[in-house]
Formats: structure tokens, sequence, C-alpha cells
């Protein structure tokens, strides 16, 4: 709410003064300053460390599974070499029939 209040006073003289004022409830838009630049540099870091770390996840990601292929590999191997051990067992028992 804006309020004007107009005072007018006579002086012995004869001269008049008119003095008029505003007041207003609302309070004057303030100017966001340093503060805005600030908090968009600190989200624009966050971010880019957010990135950071996720690709370094990705990247052991990568190598777990590697190593996990390369295990299963290794199994498959000790498997064969398991299956061939006892086809060489059962020819020597049966005489290679």
């Amino acid at each position: 709410m804006v309020e004007e209040r107009v005072t007018t006073t006579r002086e012995a003289d004869g001269t008049t003064t008119t003095t008029r004022t505003t007041h207003s409830d609302t309070a004057a838009p303030k100017s966001g300053g340093g503060g805005k630049v600030l908090l968009f540099t600190v989200l624009i870091l966050a971010i880019g460390a957010g990135l950071y770390i996720f690709s370094g996840m990705s990247d052991a990601e990568v190598i777990k599974d590697n190593a996990v292929a390369e295990a299963a590999g290794e199994v498959g191997d000790a498997a064969q070499q398991v299956g061939d051990a006892a086809q060489d067992a059962a020819d020597t028992v049966t005489g290679g029939e």
C-alpha cells in the first residue's frame, strides 16, 4: 500500500512551503549482485565433479567386467582339461574302445 502525505506550511511573511512524502509497504526489488554468479559457478563445478566421478566408476565397471569374462574363460579351459583327462582315463580303462 502506498501512502502519500502532503504538508503545507505558511510562514508569517506569507510564504508557503509544500512537502510531499510517499511511503510504500512493499520492499524495493534487490539486485542479485555477485551471488548469482557464485551460485552458477558452484553449480557448474559440482556438475563437472559428478561427471568426473561417474566416468571413473564406469571405467572400474569395464575393468570388473573384463576380469569376470577372463575368469569365466579360465573356468572353461579348466573344464576342458578335466573332460580331456576323464576321456584319457576312460580310454585307458577300456583299452581305447
